[in-house]
């Protein structure tokens, strides 16, 4: 069973608060430094530079750090307006992959147009607030529900590899592909976890490896070349991951390197499953080859732990994420049920 240990959460805002708390996970899991944020360059930067990851906390964070930046908008309506737009924008572009960011951005535009070309400032702020409360509340209601159907789909014992970190640090909390791990530890099964190291930031290392080892959970890190040798040897009964982005025939974005775990599963004959909130599936886009792919700076395959470990200036590529066609997937758990990738477009729920 778990261990009674306080519940891991990416930020926090409190009634009243005048800033948006948010855990650097830059710092993990050698430090617990909390960022203050009350201006949307603020909460940009920390979704641009890392501090905040996981395409659900990306937009529980984005809906809550504008509410509070909003605090700081002029009076006057019509220059309100004009400033939630610029915030808007920017927020959009910090990144282009997670579109759960993009689903938060568009509540919070909904909500303030809701509200009426007349509306007060005061009514707007109140709007944009409740609006990003929900959003983060409704996140956390489906990292449970994702549990809840993804639990079943495990084996009564085994070891179960994870790739990047999909838990509670990259959601509202209790996580989507952690959370249906953490829910069959809490029904009684027998169950070890290989992390993936996830280069070159180390998310499953770091992240996954100490949200895991709080609760008690057996986990060990392993390297991401490592993987293979160990499905030949039988050691991993499934794998689970999450999304950053699910196209309407069920092909998946995610952290990089999911694409090489997808493949060896299918090679040795191990369900992979795909964990992620309804959120995350984008049915405008049709396949793969439309989700935009982020790049990131080269240092962060130059370095490690600030030591230079290539030649200086070598040509590096360093995509963030790449995608698993539909056919590798074994299923994808949402939080409105199990769902075959090729079934998305009609499934009800």
């Amino acid at each position: 069973m778990l261990r009674a240990v306080d519940r891991v959460s990416p930020f926090a805002l409190h009634p009243g608060a005048s800033h948006l708390r948010v855990l650097d996970q830059r710092r993990l899991p050698g430090e617990e430094v909390w960022l203050a944020l009350d201006e949307v360059e603020g909460v940009a930067e920390a979704i641009e530079s890392l501090a905040v990851r996981g395409a659900p906390a990306i937009g529980c964070v984005a809906a809550l750090g504008l509410a509070v930046a909003a605090r700081g908008f002029p009076d006057e309506p019509a220059g309100f307006r004009v400033a939630l737009a610029s915030a808007l924008q920017r927020l959009a572009r910090t990144r282009p992959t997670a579109v759960n960011l993009f689903v938060a951005l568009d509540q919070l535009a909904a909500a303030a147009a809701a509200c009426g070309p007349d509306a007060s400032t005061t009514a707007l702020r109140a709007a944009l607030l409740e609006t990003a409360m929900r959003h983060a509340d409704d996140d956390l209601a489906s990292c449970h529900a994702i549990g809840r159907f993804g639990a079943p789909l495990l084996p009564d014992r085994g070891t179960i590899l994870t790739h990047c970190n999909a838990g509670a640090l990259a959601t509202a909390g209790y996580g989507t592909a952690l959370g249906v791990i953490r829910r069959a530890v809490e029904l009684g099964k027998q169950l070890r976890v290989f992390a993936d190291e996830t280069r070159p930031v180390l998310q499953g290392a770091r992240l996954t490896a100490w949200e895991l080892q709080r609760d008690g959970i057996d986990v060990t890190v392993i390297a991401d070349n490592m993987a293979g040798a160990l499905m030949a040897k039988g050691e991993i009964a499934a794998a689970i991951v999450g999304a950053d982005r699910i196209a309407r025939n069920g092909d998946v974005a995610n952290k990089i390197g999911t694409y090489t775990v997808a493949v060896l599963c299918r090679h040795h004959g191990i369900p992979f499953y795909v964990a992620a909130p309804w959120t995350t599936i984008d049915r405008a886009i049709a396949s793969g080859a439309d989700i935009p792919i982020e790049d990131r700076g080269a240092d962060e395959v130059r370095t490690h732990g600030g030591r230079l470990m290539t030649p200086v200036d070598i040509a590096v590529r360093n995509p963030a994420f790449d995608v698993t066609p539909a056919a590798l997937v074994t299923a994808i758990i949402t939080d409105r049920g199990v769902v075959a990738p090729g079934d998305i477009a009609t499934f009800a729920g």
